[in-house]
């Protein structure tokens, strides 16, 4: 009796879960505190359980619970339809082609609510590399659970009995920091290739590894990658560079091939004199922000990575005899040309990535009205930002890079004190890089030297009194001036 219960424990603890059902692991044991789930996620899952559906939080949000991570969102997975749910809730909207699902809205906190769904089958619509292109075919728990990426993320926590069910042993690989995919590897990537991002991405996150059978495969099928939609390669590589271990990610992405789909520009970044430097000082920055909560700008993380490269065909172009804010505008065009053949970065990220690199060359001038302009830019702050990590590689002077970054976190006052105490100082020429002129229109560039061609001031030239009883003159301004007829 005593030795068939300590089997059956220990079964329950550590054996096969889908042949003899799910483990259900109690809340002592997962850790998992019910005071840091949302309660929003919990509301939504009373709600669907009043009426008599099964409902659960899953994926991420319960791995990163049991690890000890804060989850970004949280989404819950039921047997209900989208047609079902919808109806349920007062903000609720269907949304998604390929995956069907429902957003269950409060305030700011968006629920994302799916349907168990089956594995995939011959039935299904792929592309010619298999990959799916439509998933809308429901299932039970444990074929939802099947049909899920690594054991990790198929993991069931009910709220109600602060239970975790697992299916594939989830929680032990977890435990061992190991990312396992669910089924055959192969087959699992050519349904979807971002697997492959995603196995690299909660690897670097977890600080854990790849499971062998799982890795294998990689290096050989990155070239799927290529046949995914630029949207949702886009959102994944947000993903890997705001996990928090973004450097970590890169290298892995360039140890497994996966990077030619993504970034085919990183190579030649990170090859750059001080190339690797500068891309890990603005990565090491950004994960620093992650950790701390802060929010982060997909333009100054792209900014950054493509910043070398642009800096070095810049570079190139002067030296043919190009003006400098026409070379830097042609470098930049080029660089995303050639990166957006792979990953199509969204426009509006691409735009303020050009006005970071645009601003940097007028940043080596302060004196006058160019202060002013500059403080007036709607990037000005990214762009000063952008410059002390310049700074910080060696390739722009620290104590103006820092004179601007007072001038950015200073009030108005002070602003304009700063500013009237440039003018005590000898007049800045610039670097050699160039820059916008401290007066006149910012649309005119600066000559190679970095210095505008002096200008020729033309003399005043005076009214003539004669005609109309000899009366005065005026200047423009509207201040009476001697004429001749005053004895001038």
């Amino acid at each position: 009796m005593i030795t068939t219960t300590i089997k059956k424990f220990v079964g329950r603890l550590f054996g096969p879960t889908v042949a003899g059902g799910p483990l259900r692991i109690e809340r002592e044991r997962h850790g998992i505190d019910r005071r840091n789930v949302s309660r929003h996620a919990i509301k939504v899952c009373e709600v669907l359980r009043q009426h008599g559906y099964e409902a659960y939080i899953v994926g991420g949000a319960v791995r990163d619970l049991i690890v000890g991570l804060e989850p970004k969102d949280f989404d819950v997975a039921t047997n209900a339809t989208p047609e079902q749910i919808r109806p349920l809730f007062r903000r609720a909207r269907i949304i998604g082609r390929r995956f069907q699902l429902v957003h269950v809205v409060f305030g700011q906190e968006i629920i994302e609510t799916s349907t168990f769904r089956a594995p995939a089958n011959e039935t299904q619509e792929t592309d010619e590399h298999g990959r799916i292109l439509r998933d809308n075919v429901f299932g039970s728990q444990e074929q939802d659970a099947a049909r899920r990426d690594f054991t990790m993320n198929a993991l069931y926590y009910d709220p109600h009995t602060e239970e975790v069910i697992d299916y594939h042993n989830g929680v032990q690989d977890l435990k061992k920091r190991q990312i396992t995919m669910i089924g055959d590897p192969i087959k699992r990537y050519r349904e979807d290739p971002v697997r492959m991002l995603r196995a690299v991405r909660f690897a670097a996150k977890l600080n854990g590894t790849i499971e062998t059978s799982t890795r294998q495969p990689i290096r050989t099928m990155a070239g799927l990658i290529e046949n995914v939609p630029a949207s949702r390669l886009f959102d994944e590589m947000l993903k890997l560079l705001t996990c928090g271990h973004a450097m970590d990610c890169l290298r892995q992405l360039r140890n497994e091939g996966l990077h030619h789909g993504l970034l085919p520009l990183l190579d030649v970044v990170l090859e750059q004199p001080g190339g690797e430097n500068f891309v890990e000082q603005a990565l090491e920055r950004t994960d620093a922000r992650v950790r701390a909560g802060k929010g982060i700008s997909p333009s100054f993380l792209f900014a950054a990575l493509l910043w070398r490269l642009v800096d070095a065909r810049w570079k190139q172009l002067r030296a043919q005899g190009e003006h400098t804010m026409p070379a830097l505008v042609q470098a930049a065009d080029s660089v995303l040309d050639e990166q957006t053949e792979k990953l199509a970065i969204q426009r509006r990220f691409s735009s303020d990535m050009r006005e970071i690199w645009f601003m940097q060359p007028r940043f080596e001038r302060r004196q006058g009205k160019t202060a002013y302009r500059m403080i007036e830019q709607p990037r000005f702050r990214a762009a000063c930002d952008f410059l002390q990590l310049r700074a910080a590689a060696g390739e722009f002077d620290s104590v103006l890079a820092q004179w601007w970054m007072d001038l950015a976190n200073a009030d108005d006052a002070t602003r304009a004190e700063m500013i009237e105490d440039t003018a005590r100082l000898p007049r800045e020429s610039g670097s050699g890089s160039g820059s916008a002129s401290g007066s006149g229109s910012d649309s005119g560039f600066a000559s190679e030297s970095g210095e505008r061609p002096a200008r020729k001031r033309r003399p005043r030239r005076r009214r003539s009194g004669g005609g109309g009883g000899g009366g005065r003159g005026g200047d423009n301004s509207g201040n009476a001036g001697p004429t001749p007829a005053d004895g001038a």
